[in-house]
C-alpha cells in the first residue's frame, strides 16, 4: 500500500493565490492592505486610522472591503481593484520547484481568488508558473460573492464542469475550505502561519473533517502525492 496521499481521482486542481502559491513571508497582502486603507481614506476624506477601522468593519460585514464600499458608497469596482493591486512584486522570484510540481499534475489547473485577475496574472508571471493555469477565477467571476460564500464555489465548479468530487482545493485560510469540502472537493490547507490566515470573519469554523491534508510546502506536497496508477 502506498503511503503517498491518493489524488488519482483529481482532474481539476484549484489553487488560491495569495499566501498559497507564494510564501506568506513575501507579505504582498500587507501592501494591498495599505492601499485599501489609503483608498478608503481618500474616498471619504477621513483620517487614515478611521479608514483602517472602516476597512476592517466592511470586511467583516460584507466579506470584502470592496463589497462594503460598493454597497455603502457606490464605489466603482474597477477603479478600486486597479488602485489596491498596484503594488511592488519585486519580492517574488521564479519558483522552478513549483513549476515542476505543477507539471506533474494531470488534468486542468485553475486559480480561484477573492482578488483581481490582473493581480493574479502579474503574480503568476513573476513566479514563472502562468503557463500551467487554464483560467483565473476572480472576484468578478463569482459576482462579488467572495469565498467562503457557498455560491462562489458553486460558480467555479460550474465553470470547471465539475461536481466537486474530481476537484482539489488548495487554500491558506481554513474557513475557505469548509464549503469546498461540503461540495465534495478534496481539501488541502497551506499551513503558513500568516496573520492573514487567522483574520477575518469567525464563520464558518473549519473542523478537522473539513481538511483532508495540510502542508507547509506546496511544491513538496504536489511532488509527493500519488497522481497516476
Amino acid at each position: 500500500m502506498s503511503a503517498h496521499p491518493d489524488f488519482r481521482h483529481i482532474r481539476n486542481w484549484i489553487f488560491d493565490l495569495d499566501n498559497t502559491l507564494y510564501p506568506s513571508s513575501c507579505d504582498l497582502f500587507g501592501q494591498i492592505d495599505e492601499k485599501m486603507a489609503l483608498y478608503t481614506q481618500r474616498l471619504l476624506g477621513i483620517t487614515l486610522a478611521e479608514a483602517r477601522r472602516l476597512q476592517k468593519e466592511y470586511y467583516f460585514a460584507h466579506g470584502t472591503t470592496l463589497n462594503g464600499l460598493m454597497r455603502v458608497h457606490g464605489v466603482d469596482a474597477e477603479d478600486y481593484l486597479a488602485f489596491v493591486h498596484d503594488i511592488d512584486l519585486s519580492v517574488l522570484t521564479p519558483d522552478p520547484a513549483l513549476y515542476g510540481a505543477l507539471a506533474t499534475l494531470p488534468g486542468r489547473k485553475f486559480v480561484f481568488t477573492n482578488g483581481c485577475i490582473n493581480h493574479a496574472g502579474r503574480v503568476l508571471e513573476r513566479l514563472g508558473i502562468a503557463a500551467h493555469f487554464e483560467a483565473v477565477w476572480d472576484i468578478r467571476t463569482i459576482g462579488f460573492q467572495p469565498k467562503p460564500a457557498a455560491a462562489a464555489y458553486r460558480t467555479v465548479l460550474a465553470q470547471a464542469d465539475s461536481d466537486g468530487r474530481d476537484a482539489a482545493m488548495f487554500e491558506d485560510i481554513t474557513r475557505n475550505l469548509v464549503e469546498a469540502k461540503a461540495l465534495g472537493m478534496t481539501t488541502v490547507w497551506l499551513k503558513n502561519g500568516s496573520d492573514r490566515s487567522r483574520q477575518g470573519p469567525s464563520q464558518p469554523v473549519a473542523q478537522p473533517h473539513h481538511i483532508d491534508y495540510e502542508t507547509d510546502d506546496l511544491a513538496a506536497f504536489l511532488q509527493f502525492i500519488r497522481v497516476s496508477p
